[in-house]
């Protein structure tokens, strides 16, 4: 009988596109598709890849058409207080925090409008295509202000008169500049999610399902992670693992034939800056190698 196979829904285009691909891609996934085809065959593991449109991810999940998701929290999020508005229950189940398609849900108003926070929002006209989220922060601050939804260019509402201040995804910030936004407050600080499907998977799929976490949390563990080697005297340890950044103990070598030196192998979990390498140095540090990591298993 063949292995029951995972099927997992990341958005066809977008920002979360290219980084979904990369992730998998990093957990060992090789993937056959096609020219514009919406489903990717797991070559490798028994998974398949669903190309579909952002806010159809937690839907695919909720309803088990997916078994996991790959999707932005601002969706996950409007979703599940549509959901809840409508007296529906809420059955995806998010699994991991990821690291990547990091940007906010924030207040723009005109670069000659004045802001004086949540309260100078009554009677205005908001526009956005994330209504939910912005009703439930406008009820959390006991203001009344009619929400205009629109499915997309939102920034460009304030400019034909359709809105006063606009509520939108912001990342870089250049689309509000463009159209002479500035961002006033931010509501919801966002990031890419994997969520799974609220029905219980045969045992085949679950053990494959933990796999792929156990192969993102050993990704995520080590994107900012370098390995240090390096030779320095003895009398010198104490300065250099005070310098070696998120650092556990390093491992610690004797070098053949000159025993007042050591060589030091160390596991670094945050960015390593020439500095870093300009003070080791100093302390007494000689050869100096810092390669990136790859995965790790904790």
């Amino acid at each position: 009988m063949d292995e029951p196979r995972l099927r997992l829904a990341i958005q066809k285009s977008g920002r979360l596109t290219d980084p979904s691909l990369d992730l998998l891609a990093r957990c060992g996934l090789k993937i056959s598709r096609g020219k514009d085809q919406l489903m990717a065959y797991g070559e490798n593991m028994p998974l398949d890849v669903l190309f579909v449109r952002d806010d159809d991810i937690p839907d695919l999940v909720q309803e088990d058409v997916c078994d996991l998701g790959l999707v932005g929290l601002n969706v996950l999020e409007e979703r599940r207080l549509a959901l809840a508005a409508r007296g529906h229950p809420v059955r995806f189940e998010a699994l991991r925090t990821l690291e990547f398609g990091r940007c906010r849900l924030s207040l723009a108003v005109p670069d000659d409008q004045a802001f004086g926070g949540p309260a100078s929002l009554g009677g205005r006209r908001i526009a956005t295509t994330y209504p939910y989220l912005l009703e439930n922060f406008l009820r959390g601050h006991d203001v009344s202000a009619e929400i205009v939804t629109l499915s997309g260019a939102v920034e460009i509402a304030p400019r034909l008169g359709r809105a006063d201040l606009i509520f939108d995804l912001v990342s870089t910030g250049s689309t509000l500049q463009a159209n002479h936004l500035r961002e006033v407050h931010t509501v919801l600080e966002s990031h890419a999610v994997l969520i799974r499907t609220p029905v219980a998977l045969p045992p085949l799929k679950d053990e494959w399902v933990e796999r792929l976490v156990m192969r993102i949390d050993g990704v995520q563990q080590v994107r900012e992670s370098k390995y240090i080697m390096l030779h320095a005297p003895r009398a010198a340890l104490d300065e250099i693992r005070r310098l070696l950044p998120g650092s556990e103990s390093p491992t610690i070598i004797p070098l053949e034939g000159t025993p007042e030196r050591v060589a030091v192998h160390a596991v670094c979990r945050e960015n390593v800056f020439w500095e870093t390498l300009e003070g080791l140095k100093k302390a007494g540090a000689s050869a100096l190698l810092v390669l990136p990591v790859e995965k790790m298993l904790a």
